[in-house]
């Protein structure tokens, strides 16, 4: 059932993504959104085309669906639609730049744009999606209030995001003084920022109030780093999942796993963790030797269970303040399934 309803709202966020973005810009759309360019829409058309080389790959466009989601269970909003490209734009940017910081070849299946079109393409590309999105909210009919908590909103969530990433970057990179809760402190800016936009913004435009905007955005924060704790484990789980397997290991990335193991494992297990995290190694025997260290502590098993338990908790912290609805339960469900996806 909730696959079916993710697989059909993912198609309507791709019918919204083109209506707002075409794949063939004219000079329609370049009177209506890029008034101060004089030149034809040619140059524009050419720098679109990383951004759509990224979108036309798919994703799971869970973000605009979350915030609608989370519009629904507050009431309802009638600009909600209008909205619904915004953060799925700004994801698909950091990605973008993310694969340049990390040296990733694959995403999504394919070459990272980054090795198709260069690093100077895709992080100027990158960059340009992070405010693409200024001109859907400098058309849209709000009022001016709601517009400033938007502008506000987004640029306070960003600033988070790239703070989330530098923490990762400084860990993967050899910086000391990890733990746990840092770990789960990094994951709440790096990839609960988007889910927590999301959540407000459809909170917004439902008009709810102020407690409720804060438990949607907490919940769907929290979504967010089960999301990051999941992807984590698929890394080096899965080999079908549309990235390299055990790429985390060749990045050297301070999982919640790895955590695991330098907080229980023995002094020459932890040793050997690290060494092979600090080699940024393609080698497939290294990266499985990597994986048994995490596997001899369960640390696998660990890192799901955070994952869950965190989920379930902060749903009971949401759940008194959210009236019952078709639109609860479905949000319900759909934390539990991206908590416990297979890809």
């Amino acid at each position: 059932m909730l696959d079916e309803y993710l697989k059909s709202k993912a198609e309507f966020v791709n019918t919204k993504l083109e209506s707002f973005l075409p794949k063939e810009i004219d000079a329609d759309w370049m009177k209506d959104n890029f008034p101060y360019y004089s030149g034809d829409p040619g140059m524009i058309n050419e720098l679109m085309k990383p951004v759509w080389d990224l979108l036309d790959r798919g994703g799971k466009r869970w973000r605009p669906v979350l915030m609608m989601l989370c519009c629904d269970v507050v009431g309802g909003g009638s600009k909600i639609e209008e909205l619904i490209p915004v953060v799925e734009i700004i994801h698909n940017g950091t990605l973008m730049v993310d694969d340049v910081e990390d040296g990733s070849d694959i995403r999504r299946g394919k070459p990272c744009i980054h090795k198709i079109f260069g690093e100077d393409v895709a992080i100027n590309t990158g960059n340009m999606m992070y405010y693409l999105p200024y001109l859907i909210i400098k058309k849209i009919d709000l009022d001016k209030k709601t517009k400033l908590a938007i502008y506000d909103l987004i640029n306070e969530e960003m600033l988070k995001l790239s703070i989330g990433q530098g923490m990762d970057i400084y860990w993967h990179s050899g910086g000391e003084n990890i733990s746990e809760q840092l770990y789960l402190q990094m994951c709440a800016f790096k990839t609960g920022t988007l889910a927590r936009m999301s959540a407000k913004l459809g909170a917004l435009l439902g008009n709810a109030n102020k407690k409720q905007v804060k438990s949607l955005g907490k919940f769907a924060e929290t979504i967010g780093i089960a999301f990051q704790i999941q992807d984590d484990i698929l890394n080096i789980t899965n080999k079908e999942w549309g990235k390299e397997f055990g790429e985390d290991i060749t990045e050297g990335k301070r999982s919640l796993m790895v955590i695991r193991v330098l907080e229980k494992g023995s002094k020459e297990d932890k040793k050997r963790l690290l060494e092979v995290l600090s080699m940024k190694t393609k080698d497939e025997k290294l990266i499985n030797e990597a994986i048994k260290l995490v596997e001899k502590y369960d640390a696998i098993n660990y890192a799901k269970k955070k994952a869950e338990k965190l989920v379930e908790d902060a749903w009971e912290k949401l759940d008194f303040c959210i009236a019952s609805s078709d639109s609860k339960i479905k949000l319900k469900m759909f934390a539990d399934f991206l908590v416990n996806r297979e890809i």
